[in-house]
């Protein structure tokens, strides 16, 4: 990496994945305390008390397009950054699960949002070369805050009768500081010419981004690549159809690998397996550190091996660890065997579909349908997480814990069938010329 301004920038933004993966998986600590505070339904606690941030992310990625357009990047980054603050403390200090619910949803706004905006931007000041590397920090913040999350319930578990509040409610610190430090990166050169109508300071960013290099003719290839665009175009247009399939495919076998039903619950799963409530919730910390470190090994492998290779690796591990997790339920061995295997799992998700999933979507969308191409990919992925975790009690009370893991390895063969058949290689391409190629429905092999 030559230009450590990018660097910097990259990190700062990709912080807004730090606040998601907290976001989404600090709950899991609170989940038995509030279900007992509130005293209410499997489905109720499912639907209401635990998946309405979830709910929220659904409506931040229908709609969060629309800010990142019209407002620029940088500008709904910040939004993000105050509806995790006053989603954080304003939750934390409620006692009414319908306001809870609220104040959660608000946060899953900024979740949902910032997966189309974080990506966006650092797709657009990126190099092709280290595209794929700066856009995966964006999940290494993810699972970062999912395993300063686990840690952080661990640790405030034993504080008495309203632990949860401050499990929840610490999260305000960090939304805090990302929020100050997002203010210092400048806007996308692409959204300041392209949508922004600001060409100086496009040339100026570029230039930044850049030293050394010619910005005009780096602005006359993005302006001729906007000349040739149709404004009035939609995603959903024929000539769209291969890249949106891609994205639709990829964001649905992302939740049907069953991931955020893993993570939201994973004290009770741990729990089911045998351990006591003390170990569960250390073992989600092992968790969170496994996720951590092949996250940085995807990272550090994306731009070398390429996305497929890296989807080739996380199926095959995916369906060899859901298999032995489904069977060691359906055997009801007890002990190390079920923690084992979903170590192995959460090793597969990160080095695969964890590292691939926000790069590929912010790359197979030309310039001026990325925020709305992003939006449905990530939009069809929020909608089956939102699903999926709210229906995991009553499917592990009434359908049982094995053939609901043995689904998902099933769902995991078809990934790899995806990935086999369907998804090209976009390593090194840049983004304008793959906004030509997935054009014609020829995959970059």
């Amino acid at each position: 990496m030559k230009n450590n301004k990018i660097f910097f920038w990259s990190i700062t933004v990709a912080l807004a994945g730090f606040l998601f993966g907290f976001d989404t998986v600090v709950i899991s600590g609170a989940d038995l305390s509030l279900q007992k505070l509130w005293g209410r339904s499997e489905l109720f606690h499912g639907f209401v008390v635990m998946a309405s941030a979830l709910w929220g992310t659904v409506a931040g990625a229908l709609l969060g397009g629309i800010p990142t357009d019209r407002l620029g990047r940088k500008t709904t980054l910040i939004w993000i950054g105050v509806f995790y603050f006053v989603s954080a403390l304003g939750s934390a200090l409620v006692s009414d699960p319908w306001l809870f619910a609220a104040l959660r949803f608000l946060g899953g706004v900024g979740v949902g949002v910032s997966t189309i905006a974080a990506p966006a931007y650092i797709s657009e000041i990126a190099p092709a070369a280290d595209r794929g590397k700066l856009v995966a920090t964006y999940q290494f913040n993810i699972v970062f805050g999912i395993l300063v999350a686990f840690l952080s319930n661990f640790l405030l578990s034993g504080i008495g009768e309203n632990a949860w509040r401050w499990m929840i409610g610490v999260e305000a610190i960090p939304a805090l500081i990302y929020t100050l430090l997002v203010f210092g990166v400048p806007r996308s050169p692409r959204w300041l010419l392209v949508q922004g109508n600001q060409p100086e300071e496009a040339k100026r960013v570029l230039e930044l981004i850049n030293p050394g290099a010619d910005a005009g003719a780096m602005m006359t290839e993005i302006a001729e690549d906007d000349r040739k665009a149709d404004h009035s175009e939609s995603i959903f247009m024929p000539r769209y159809r291969y890249p949106l399939i891609l994205a639709f495919l990829l964001a649905a076998f992302n939740q049907f690998s069953g991931i955020n039903a893993f993570l939201y619950y994973a004290p009770r799963i741990f729990e089911t397996a045998g351990l006591e409530q003390s170990s569960a919730l250390l073992s989600s910390v092992g968790v969170g550190v496994v996720n951590l470190v092949f996250t940085l090994i995807g990272l550090s492998l994306i731009d070398k091996f390429g996305r497929r290779q890296l989807m080739y690796i996380g199926s095959v591990g995916y369906i060899i660890s859901l298999s032995l997790v489904a069977l060691a339920f359906g055997l009801n061995w007890q002990g190390w065997y079920v923690p084992l295997f979903l170590f192995v799992f959460i090793a597969s998700h990160a080095i695969g579909q964890g590292t691939v999933i926000w790069v590929f979507l912010s790359e197979i969308f030309p310039n001026h349908l990325r925020a709305s191409g992003v939006s449905f990919g990530v939009s069809v992925h929020w909608v089956l997480a939102a699903i999926i975790p709210s229906l995991v009690p009553v499917l592990f009370t009434e359908v049982g814990t094995a053939p609901v893991f043995a689904f998902f390895a099933f769902m995991m063969v078809l990934q790899l069938i995806f990935v086999w058949r369907m998804m090209p290689e976009t390593k090194g391409v840049p983004l304008e010329d793959l906004g030509v190629i997935l054009r014609t429905n020829r995959p970059v092999l």
